[in-house]
């Protein structure tokens, strides 16, 4: 603890070079942060928050008393060019979010890319992800995944998200809002398939959970719950026969299915010799119908 405290009063006694720093800050568990990211926000010259009442507690905290400024994606085009001007004139600007790694699902990109196209020096101060704790604890393979953010509110544009995802092979993580996450999740299923998946809320904090299952089960996971907050939903791969599996493959074995069943049970019967997702099969059978 003591080398702790020497190596942060060796950073707090370095000058902090211009620049826009990207810091991490907790995505619940304060004591999540890092010694660097304390460093940079006690010597900005400015701190750039999304919701500045939201992170004063973690400023206050931490004893930062350095001026901050709303940032976010209301205001973005009218104080992107106010922060631009200061980082121009020789000034630090730290940018930090609600909860951890800025720029992820949440604003920032657009200040940096016109930063870096400015001169401007963009450094990076690692730390707290929700999307990476919930991916890692879920069990679920890590050598390969994608990021794929909020899904669309709408129900049309969901499943038009999901549609282009379904083949991906790799571990899908989405992040979702409690009002939608039922929805989303029997979407998922029902595009997605039975793949493994999970479901993570309140990580880092003291009734951190993270629920494992099908995707088909998980619609019923928290019964009775009240839900706050936001959700990480982490989602296999897909698996590869359903990657393998042609359109044509498909179209071939639902035109036998149907000369003895009905759409309905035709879809069901193929989806599962071929081990596909019902949704898949059902919009080839809509456009063979069609045809």
């Amino acid at each position: 603890m003591t080398r702790a405290s020497e190596a942060l009063g060796d950073l707090l006694a370095r000058p902090l070079a211009p620049g826009l720093y990207l810091v991490a800050t907790p995505i619940g568990n304060l004591a999540d942060i890092s010694l660097r990211a304390i460093s940079i926000l006690a010597r900005a010259d400015m701190i750039a928050a999304e919701d500045t009442r939201h992170s004063r507690k973690l400023l206050s905290h931490f004893g930062a008393s350095a001026a901050t400024s709303a940032y976010h994606e209301h205001n973005a085009e009218r104080e992107r060019p106010r922060l631009i001007a200061r980082l121009g004139a020789g000034q630090s600007v730290a940018l930090i979010s609600d909860a951890g790694t800025p720029l992820i699902s949440d604003p920032g990109y657009k200040l940096v890319r016109e930063a870096l196209d400015a001169g401007i020096a963009v450094i990076s101060i690692p730390g707290p992800s929700a999307a990476l704790a919930a991916l890692t604890s879920s069990g679920l393979p890590t050598d390969t995944f994608l990021f794929a953010g909020f899904l669309p509110p709408k129900p049309g544009a969901r499943r038009t998200r999901l549609e282009s995802l379904k083949t991906v092979p790799a571990t899908l993580v989405f992040f979702e809002t409690a009002s939608r996450l039922e929805k989303s999740l029997a979407d998922l299923a029902d595009v997605l398939g039975p793949r493994e998946a999970a479901i993570a809320k309140e990580l880092t904090k003291l009734h951190e959970t993270v629920t494992r299952g099908k995707l088909d089960g998980l619609g019923n996971a928290f019964p009775g719950e009240t839900l706050k907050g936001e959700f990480v939903v982490v989602v296999g791969p897909a698996p590869a026969r359903e990657r393998d599996v042609s359109d044509a493959a498909i179209a071939t074995e639902l035109t036998r299915a149907l000369k003895v069943e009905s759409f309905r049970d035709a879809v069901r019967s193929v989806a599962e010799v071929l081990q596909v997702s019902r949704a898949r099969v059902y919009e080839l059978g809509l456009k063979l119908d069609r045809g």
